[in-house]
Order: C-alpha cells, then structure tokens, then sequence
C-alpha cells in the first residue's frame, strides 16, 4: 500500500498499473488518491463509522481535475472527516442528497403520487392541481425541504375569488404529504397544524322549468359534443366529468341502463343508472341509430380526445340564450343541473333514498351503519323515478311558450 503525501507532484507521478493502484496521504488519514489501469484518477476518503469493529467505507470525492485538485480535494476530505466524527456516513448523505434531488423532487415525486391515485375524477383533479398551482411555485424542491411557509405560498398565490378551489388545493396537498409519510418518505407532513381553509358557501341555484327548456333547445346550435353532453346532464343527474367521459361499452340499450365504473365516479362507488326516453334519444342520435357502438368514448374530438371545452361550450350556450331571449339566463353552472334534478324529484314526491341512490351520493341515508348493512340497489324505484323525471321534462319542453 503506497503511501505519501498527496501533492501536485506526487499525483503526476501516479503511474497506471495492471489493477487499480492507491496513494494513501501520509497526513490526513483515509485520505487517498486512486489510479485505474486506464489511467483515471480519483480523490477518496476512507473512514469507519464507530471504530475498528465496523467495516471500512471509502467515499468517492471526485476525478482528478477542475474542481477537485490536491488542495481542493484535501479540504473536502477535512469536511467529511469533521462529519464522520458527527456519527454522518458520507455515503448514506451523498445518497439521500442524490435521492432528494431526483426520485424526491417535487415535480417527480408529484407524478409518482398521481399515478396511484385511485378514481378519474380524483386523479383528473390531482393532475390540474399539480399542473396549474404546485408545480408553478415547488417546482423541483426536495420534498424533505418543502415547509409550510412553501404551502402559504401557493395558496396565497391563487386568487381570492377561487374559495371552493382553494380548497381542492388544499386537499391535494394534505393528501399528498400523508401518503409520503405513510411511505416513509418523509418524517411529518408540513402541514401538521394548518387549519383548512372555509368552505365555500353551499349553492342553491336551480334551473326552473322555462330556463331548462331554453337550455335544451339552445344545445345544438353548440359544440357537437357539449350539446349532447349539457342533455345527458339534464336527464340523468350524473357529474359532468362522469357524463363527458362516457364509454359505449357502459352502455346497454336493450335494457337501457348506464353501468358506471367505480373508477369514474367521485366516490369511488360504482353506479347503474337507468337510462329513461329522452337519454336514449339523445345516445340513439349519438350513435346514427339504435344500434350502438361497441366500445370507444362516446365523446371523442376529432383527434380522438377527450372532451374538455366546458368554458367555451358554456359561453356559447349562454350566448344563444341571451340572443333568442334578448338578456342572459341568472348566472348558473354546469353542475346546478344535478341540482336540479335532485330538486325535481323532491317536487315529483321521489323518495330521499332514491334521490341519493340515483345521484350516487354516499351520505344521508346511505352513509355510517345503514351504508353498511342497507344493501338494496333502489333498481325499479331508480327507473320510475327517472322516467317520471323524463315525462315532467317532455311536458316543459313541449309547452307553448
């Protein structure tokens, strides 16, 4: 084992063997320089972690060159010394540093925790969150390095107006903090102790009967895809995510039913939804006739994609609302519909549970001890309660106005 001290001179002097050659300094103890048959050279440190009882660890500084030179390389080796003596295993630090800096950087580790999100609407929701408010502000930031006043600041950053967003923010983040601890990625989340933000304030805007016939007979004059879509919203109650991602293979017209995927709801809880005239209708124009196709979205773009231009389809509808009507509908939304139809059902004397049953809420009736040991389906109470809703809709859109 050569030994000396390492300066310029003697690591010029290194000269390549058949294997690899070290030179270990004479002054700093476990520091070395190391040659390989191919010439390469390198800076080492060589240390135990509690004694002669434990096994050696030799720690890589760098290749000789720009940084790393005799002295730079000297003084390294000192830092690492003074760690050492800390009960700090350079190697283990170099490693997690190494792993923060990529496997733990936010925006990776924000893909990781997407990809097992469980359900599309939840999974849709993480990947807007991520994509429009995190990501812009933690950018790569190790997640051991991620602190509160980081979480002040991409609320803080949204608008104030966004109060029901703000939540969902929230949400994301508090989730995603939970599962890296629950991973072991993280000791405690940073956002132990902060207080969620306010719930927005519950809407009660639904849409009477001469505003949903204005609505229904403005839809074909929009977007091929949103005017169907603003229908099937109206006479089945479903979320608009749910209705917008509608495969032909849930669909079942000879018994005119709507499976939904547990994995496409909100819940997480499957959904089968009677199909009533109106909706079959609606599919049936869809499909160019009564047979339906197989399989495939049944709201596809030109490119194949997935519909997305709410905000358009929306603008547009209302536009043609305020130009047939020469003023605008009061302000309302996409989802006051489901709202609608829940309200309805109340006017049409449907019972409570099968309101919840057929809007897939688990709450009220459906949730705690009755969730668990109340297992009927509300099938045929399901299929009245929707062709009811279909024939209160056939005399509002047939009415002379």
């Amino acid at each position: 084992m050569a030994t000396g001290k390492i300066t310029k001179k003697t690591i010029d002097a290194l000269e390549a063997g058949s294997s690899s050659q070290f030179l270990w300094d004479t002054d700093l103890k476990g520091f070395g320089a190391k040659i390989t048959p191919s010439g390469n050279i390198s800076y080492v440190l060589q240390f135990r972690m509690g004694g002669r009882e434990t096994i050696a660890r030799r720690y890589t500084i760098g290749a000789h060159g720009s940084p790393w030179t005799p002295t730079t390389a000297r003084s390294e080796a000192e830092r690492l010394l003074l760690l050492v003596g800390q009960g700090i295993d350079p190697v283990e630090a170099d490693k997690q540093r190494r792993r923060e800096a990529v496997d733990l950087a936010f925006d990776n580790y924000a893909q990781l925790f997407t990809r097992s999100c469980k359900g599309e609407g939840w999974r849709r929701l993480v990947e807007r969150v991520v994509r429009l408010h995190l990501e812009p502000v933690l950018h790569k930031k190790p997640l051991p390095s991620i602190t509160r006043a980081d979480i002040v600041s991409v609320l803080d950053q949204m608008p104030d107006d966004q109060i029901a967003n703000r939540r969902n923010v929230f949400a994301v983040m508090r989730r995603l903090f939970r599962w890296a601890v629950s991973r072991g990625d993280l000791d405690r989340s940073p956002m132990e102790g902060m207080e969620t933000p306010p719930p927005v304030r519950p809407r009660d805007r639904w849409l009477a009967d001469d505003e949903l016939r204005l609505i229904w007979s403005a839809t074909p004059e929009c977007h091929h895809c949103f005017g169907p879509i603003v229908r099937l919203l109206i006479t089945t109650g479903q979320r608009r995510e749910e209705v917008s991602g509608m495969q032909w293979q849930e669909l079942d017209r000879r018994q005119r039913l709507w499976a939904l995927p547990s994995q496409r709801t909100k819940n997480n809880e499957p959904n089968t939804i009677p199909l009533n005239q109106l909706a079959v209708a609606e599919l049936d124009a869809l499909a160019g006739g009564e047979k339906w196709p197989r399989k495939g979205r049944v709201f596809a773009t030109a490119s194949g994609a997935r519909f997305t231009g709410y905000h358009k389809g929306k603008a547009k509808l209302d536009s043609v609302i305020e130009e047939r009507e020469g003023e605008p509908l009061p302000p309302w939304r996409l989802h006051d519909l489901r709202r609608t139809l829940a309200t309805n059902f109340q006017r049409l004397g449907v019972r409570f549970e099968v309101t919840e049953a057929v809007l897939n809420h688990v709450s009220g009736s459906r949730a705690g001890v009755a969730g668990v040991y109340q297992r009927h389906d509300w099938k045929e109470e399901k299929v009245q309660a929707l062709g009811d809703w279909n024939d209160h809709l056939t005399r509002i859109l047939t009415a002379r106005t």
